[in-house]
């Protein structure tokens, strides 16, 4: 991409991280990587960290922001500000940030609306309550000046798009929904031995099923491990249920869910592996991901599981349920604090794990179909769409 017919074009992206994990640090990594590397174009990233090889991509400059104490709310102004020095020296250059992280009249790129993100911290220390409701406050705020001054608000699911123009009041014209995309060399489906290798990793015992649960095990119970490990406490009183949990997450609660293990009678039922880069390997040693969530606008890991042929139980209100298929809806959880109805959708997958495999197959199939590049590609076109245009 060049701008009249010479010069590369220039990109300015602000985000806090951008490396190939995680839901908005991965789709940010790959739409970074795709203007330097496939379009050619110069691009300006503004970040705490960045990843090689696009932090020592030839196309690539990283403005490094230091990220205070290791503090993300304490390191925000200093993004912001320096988002904005950087945009503002490259009059030229199309500007693409994230939700309130920066407020510029150009692209803003939706991994997750504050204004729909509800808390779940009323057992959490008083003291995390008070920043928890200042720093969501502040966030809300910054969001909505940020996403109504945008020309471009782009989202990764139609539920988040509904979300931003319902609570926000975005024009519909100037939101679209951009889905994210996989590498299907990584995340293909599993075969037998590839499953016994990986339960052999992690010292799981291959003749049991693996429910798995990602994500953060923080103070926030947004991803709803707490309803999961009672659906898992209540089902190990009946015989006839020997699943093993195994979670992957780090976070403030993760000593606690292990003493709660302990105290149930349940180290031989469930495993809190912590912070883990061993993802690859349990989702290749699971038979069942559940991710109960109360907020999720989109969804990745749930994404990557059914790529690799896993079926998964995802809130409905999850931006990636709205993809399934009608012969998977009894895999969508309607209320996330349910443990009581969460078990009995655990004891009906355990029944029919061969047909919920089966049906899981040709979607996840579908998925894989849709590259990086292919996210990257979308975003692009619509950037050069008239109403994304920053300059006449």
């Amino acid at each position: 991409m060049t701008r009249g017919g010479s010069q590369p074009r220039q990109f300015v992206l602000v985000s806090g991280d951008f490396t190939t994990y995680g839901g908005m640090d991965r789709a940010n990594y790959e739409l970074a990587w795709h203007l330097a590397d496939r379009v050619g174009a110069i691009v300006h990233v503004v970040a705490y960290r960045v990843l090689p090889p696009l932090a020592d991509h030839p196309n690539v400059t990283w403005h490094r922001v230091s990220k205070v104490l290791n503090s993300y709310t304490l390191a925000e102004r200093m993004l912001r500000a320096t988002g904005r020095r950087v945009a503002a020296s490259l009059p030229d250059a199309r500007v693409i940030v994230n939700g309130g992280n920066c407020d510029w009249p150009d692209v803003n790129w939706v991994h997750a609306l504050h204004a729909a993100w509800p808390t779940r911290h009323a057992h959490a220390p008083l003291l995390f309550r008070a920043r928890a409701a200042m720093t969501k406050r502040r966030a809300r705020f910054k969001e909505r000046a940020a996403i109504r001054n945008a020309r471009l608000v782009l989202t990764n699911s139609l539920h988040s798009r509904d979300q931003i123009i319902k609570l926000l009041g975005a024009e519909p014209a100037r939101v679209r929904c951009v889905y994210y995309g996989i590498d299907a060399n990584v995340y293909r489906p599993i075969t037998d031995d590839e499953q016994s290798s990986a339960r052999r990793r992690l010292a799981l015992p291959r003749d049991r099923p693996v429910v798995a649960f990602i994500g953060t095990l923080g103070w926030d119970r947004n991803k709803g491990f707490d309803t999961l490990f009672a659906a898992q406490r209540a089902l190990c009183t009946f015989s006839d249920w020997d699943a093993i949990l195994v979670a992957a997450g780090g976070g403030q609660e993760v000593e606690f869910w292990r003493g709660e293990t302990a105290r149930a009678g349940l180290t031989d039922r469930v495993r809190m592996l912590g912070f883990t880069k061993q993802i690859p390997d349990l989702l290749a040693s699971a038979d069942l991901l559940v991710a109960p969530s109360s907020y999720e606008s989109y969804g990745l890991g749930v994404h990557e599981a059914l790529c690799c042929g896993v079926p998964a139980m995802v809130s409905k209100i999850a931006g990636v349920a709205e993809r399934y298929p009608p012969d998977l809806a009894d895999l969508l959880i309607d209320d996330p604090a349910d443990a009581n109805a969460l078990a009995e959708m655990l004891r009906r997958w355990v029944l029919g794990r061969e047909r919920y495999r089966s049906l899981v197959a040709p979607f996840g199939d579908m998925l894989r179909t849709r590259s990086w590049e292919h996210m990257a590609a979308e975003i692009v076109s619509l950037m050069e769409s008239p109403v994304a245009k920053a300059r006449a």
